[in-house]
């Protein structure tokens, strides 16, 4: 849509009014004394609603077909996916009778997704609603929180290699859902705040360019939560197998772990203490470790799952990379005199010369 500029006018003596589009009125079939609702943008834009659409937004109840959702897990990323966007009602019904195997997906993912609770459950219908207040989080909490889950689970996996302990590899397995718990909740907030600036606010955006940086380290944290409890499951088979490994390659392959592990917390921190030095210095430290690991790989005894632990290694070092690359990044997108304060950048206009008119 084009966009159309409007004139402020002065109507008695202080209120200030800008006529609304004509086509769009007529769209939305606006008339004289109706309401419209006005929400402040985080932007600083205004966003102009019909009442209508207004009151649909604060309680509107979305459907969801389980006949169609007739595939395996395919209800139940319906479900995460409809958590994430925001929605609070979730109403899921079937024209004859929800299969079991739709309800007990159902009732396992509910389990994932904090503050969602089953309200209502018939042969035919099964409802849904979240409770969350989202203006009681704090985003960096989240990421502080999915952290600390991400590296607990990866520090389980590998002492569980180091000690060959199946049951702490089934700890670090079994607290991935964890991990799954805190990303959908925090992935919920971020979308919210897109919406709404309250929301933003209040969980701590100022800036909407910071919102795709938050959400970038989020994912990336998330699967390395993942990858740590592929490590753990790969640690198990090794256990079953009964695979013989020398002390000397399992410590050899538990140094790459710290390593790695130090690369990937540190880049966490960065994002906090915005400390770009040491982001930049741990990039350096993942060039190093890139050339430990393909070493590694070559000298590897050739054992069933051990390369496997080894490449999961050097992915999560690459996922701690990038995480150091977006705290540069989320230093950068804040405001010209916080990054002057950082980085001692001040913004600068160049004049450019005119070009000659060609004659």
């Amino acid at each position: 849509m084009a966009l159309e500029s409007r004139k402020v006018q002065k109507v008695g003596y202080s209120t200030l009014t800008v006529s609304l589009p004509s086509d769009w009125v007529k769209r939305k079939n606006i008339k004289p004394g109706d309401l419209v609702f006005i929400v402040p943008e985080v932007d600083g834009s205004l966003r102009i609603m019909p009442s209508d659409l207004a009151r649909r937004e604060e309680a509107e109840e979305y459907i969801v077909n389980a006949d169609v959702c007739d595939e395996k897990r395919l209800l139940e990323r319906v479900i995460v996916g409809s958590y994430i966007l925001g929605r609070d009602v979730i109403r899921i019904t079937s024209t004859s009778r929800i299969t079991g195997e739709c309800v007990e997906e159902v009732r396992g993912i509910v389990q994932k997704l904090i503050g969602l609770g089953i309200l209502e459950e018939t042969p035919k219908n099964i409802l849904l609603q979240c409770s969350i207040d989202p203006t009681k989080f704090k985003m960096d909490l989240l990421i502080r929180r999915l952290a600390l889950i991400a590296s607990t689970i990866y520090s389980e996996a590998m002492q569980a290699l180091l000690e060959r302990d199946k049951k702490l590899a089934l700890d670090a397995i079994e607290r991935e859902n964890e991990a799954d718990m805190m990303y959908f909740l925090a992935m919920r907030l971020l979308v919210l705040a897109q919406r709404k600036k309250g929301i933003a606010e209040k969980i701590g955006f100022d800036k909407l360019v910071l919102i795709p940086c938050n959400c970038l380290i989020l994912q990336d944290l998330e699967i390395i939560a993942d990858y740590s409890e592929e490590i753990a499951k790969r640690v198990i088979e090794l256990e079953e197998f009964d695979v013989p490994l020398s002390k000397k390659t399992l410590e050899r392959i538990y140094h790459l772990s710290e390593l790695t592990q130090t690369l990937f917390q540190k880049a966490v921190d960065c994002i906090f203490t915005e400390d770009v030095k040491i982001a930049n210095s741990l990039l350096e430290m993942h060039e190093v470790l890139e050339k430990e690991f393909e070493q590694a790989m070559r000298e590897m005894p050739d054992v069933p799952y051990l390369r496997t632990i080894v490449s999961t290694l050097s992915k999560i070092a690459d996922k701690g990379a990038v995480i150091a690359k977006l705290s540069i990044n989320t230093v950068l997108m804040k405001s010209d005199e916080q990054v002057g304060k950082i980085l001692k950048i001040r913004k600068h206009t160049t004049l450019l010369p005119i070009p000659a008119k060609r004659k």
